[in-house]
Formats: structure tokens, sequence, C-alpha cells
């Protein structure tokens, strides 16, 4: 009985040593696996370094417009639209005028016509299209094609003009238009564009001579245009 004792307890110590060496080898694995996880969760968790960022615009300059029919004084009214019973004008078109407004003035002196029209439009910048200053200078291609594309308008001649915003263009142009009694009059005009950072002006002008009048000439027109925008530009704040 003492011999058989101290073989069978080298038996179970060999057991005992392999369970704990099973053990010892297994508590690692786990070990590592539980960190592979961890570190899974945290990469799911952060935003990826690679994926794009938002894009940005700059702020738009102007957040206001004037108005449109305040814009010019009475006197400057009178001299380019003469024989107008209204020079407080009249407002075109309805919505949001801090989003664009438009004023119109017409008047008759003896046969000699003139109409003006002056536009305000501002654009916000917008991330997903640009910022409000690109938005207005493509809008200020938009207005020349209006003009230059309109099949109805003869002789078309595009120009750029310095001093007014931070840059200006005018479309000139003679057109035909009929009067209340269906005849056919023929008409001097222009289009003038102005932009300011994100603020667009656009100057209608034009003029007619009734009656076998003769319609002004060019240069009148252009200069009388150009006063109107002048003097709108500096209304912008």
């Amino acid at each position: 009985m003492h011999r058989n004792a101290p073989r069978n307890a080298p038996r179970r110590s060999k057991t005992v040593r392999n369970s704990l060496a099973c053990a010892a080898v297994a508590l690692p694995v786990l070990l590592v696996a539980g960190c592979s996880d961890s570190d899974q969760d945290k990469e799911a968790d952060s935003p990826s370094a690679s994926a794009s960022k938002s894009p940005t615009v700059a702020p738009a300059k102007f957040k206001q417009l004037p108005d449109s029919c305040k814009s010019l004084g009475k006197k400057t009214v009178k001299d380019l639209v003469p024989g107008t019973d209204n020079a407080s004008g009249k407002r075109v078109g309805t919505g949001d005028t801090n989003d664009s407004n438009s004023c119109l003035w017409s008047g008759l002196d003896k046969y000699d016509y003139r109409q003006l029209t002056l536009s305000f439009k501002r654009f916000d910048s917008d991330p997903a299209i640009g910022s409000g200053d690109k938005r207005a200078a493509d809008y200020v291609k938009q207005q020349v094609e209006e003009k230059t594309g309109n099949k109805d308008n003869k002789k078309p001649k595009q120009k750029q003009v310095s001093g007014i915003g931070d840059d200006a263009v005018s479309v000139a142009y003679e057109t035909k238009k009929k009067d209340a009694k269906g005849k056919s009059e023929e008409y001097r005009a222009e289009r003038l564009i102005a932009r300011t950072a994100n603020v667009v002006i656009t100057v209608d002008y034009e003029g007619a001579g009734f009656e076998d009048a003769k319609k002004p000439d060019a240069d009148e027109v252009n200069k009388q245009a150009e006063k109107a925008a002048e003097e709108a530009v500096k209304q912008i704040k």
C-alpha cells in the first residue's frame, strides 16, 4: 500500500499540470480576442479619416436690398423720364422684396417716350451651388444672354462698363413695339447689369419717338442707363 501511493500521486499531478497549461494558453487568446473586439468598436464609433468634408463657401456680404422705387432721387427720375406723372415709380412683381424687387417709371414728353425699369436681386451663399458672389456673377451672364439671344432685338452690342460696382456690362439694341392703336414704333434700348458682391442691379432703359419723331440716339440711352446704375449702386449697404 505504501508503494502504490507514490505512483498514483505523480499521475494526478501531471493531469493537473496539463489542465493548468491549457488554461494558461487559453487565457491570452481570450485577452487578445477581447482587445480586438474593443478596437473594432472604437473604429466603428469614430468617423473615417478618409471621409470627405462638407464643402464650405464664403458667407454672402449683403443681407438686405434697398427699395428700388426709393433708390433714385426724383430729380434723377425726371431727367431720365421726362413727362412722367409718377416720380415715385410703380412697383413691379410681388414676393419677398429682400430677395428681389423692381420699379418702373414711364413718361411721354410731347412725342418723346421714355421708360426705365430698375431691379435689385440678391443671392445667398449655398454650399451646394456656390457662394453668393458666384451665383450673382452667373446671373449677370443670364441677364446679358436674355437680350443678346432675343431675335426681336436688332443690332445688339455688348460692352464692359467700368466704374460701376465690382463689374458691369451693357447690351445696346434696337427693337419694335406696337402702340395702343397697333402702330409699330421703333425703340432704342439698353440693358445695363452691374454686380456688387452678391447683389445684381439691372437697368432697362428705352425710348421712342411717336408720331414720326426720331428715337433717341445710342449715346443718350447709354448715358442715361449708366446714370441710373451709378446712383442705384450707392444704395447697396
